[in-house]
């Protein structure tokens, strides 16, 4: 009798682990984490595909270097933030926000000096908003994931403010 008890009560909690391993509840997530996450992939697509366009139109060549190194940085960025939102449950967006692609069309719609002098002064706005979005996420975020991803992005981010702002200088 007692060798069934045992072999039952095995089975229970067999059964109940399985059960529960399968709808194990989700980390918590702030709405404040969710939107970083959100903004940050949008921000990552937009500078991927305006460092393309940096690439192809620029008429400077600092500035189409600016265009690869953004390219290769954001997108690897956004890898990693792809697999935090994925963790976390995060759904992302599949491309930059109504804003964001108003002004790539009007880069696109550019070229040259004309597009140099207007990628890089829209750069180092956008970058100086990315840096204030970090310090927020990294000062009062709830997911430590979300935080080091914010503070982990922060010294690439910074790099590329220096950069812009040295071609914006040297114009």
């Amino acid at each position: 009798m007692l060798r069934w008890l045992i072999v039952l009560v095995a089975a229970v909690v067999a059964a109940l682990s399985g059960v529960t391993a399968g709808y194990a509840a989700p980390p918590d997530v702030s709405d404040q984490d969710k939107a970083f996450l959100i903004g940050a992939h949008q921000d990552n697509l937009a500078e991927i595909q305006g460092g393309q366009l940096a690439e192809r139109q620029a008429g400077k060549q600092s500035v189409k270097d600016a265009g690869r190194k953004f390219v290769e940085d954001h997108t690897s960025l956004d890898d990693q933030l792809k697999r935090v939102a994925e963790k976390l449950g995060v759904d992302l967006p599949g491309k930059p926000s109504e804003e964001q692609q108003a002004e790539l069309r009007q880069f696109a719609a550019k070229s040259g000096t004309a597009f140099d002098r207007a990628w890089i002064d829209a750069q180092v706005t956008d970058h100086r908003k990315t840096l204030v979005s970090l310090d927020k996420e990294v000062s009062s975020g709830s997911s430590l994931e979300v935080k080091n991803l914010a503070r982990d992005a922060k010294p690439v981010v910074q790099e590329h403010l220096n950069l812009v702002e040295s071609i914006q200088s040297g114009e």
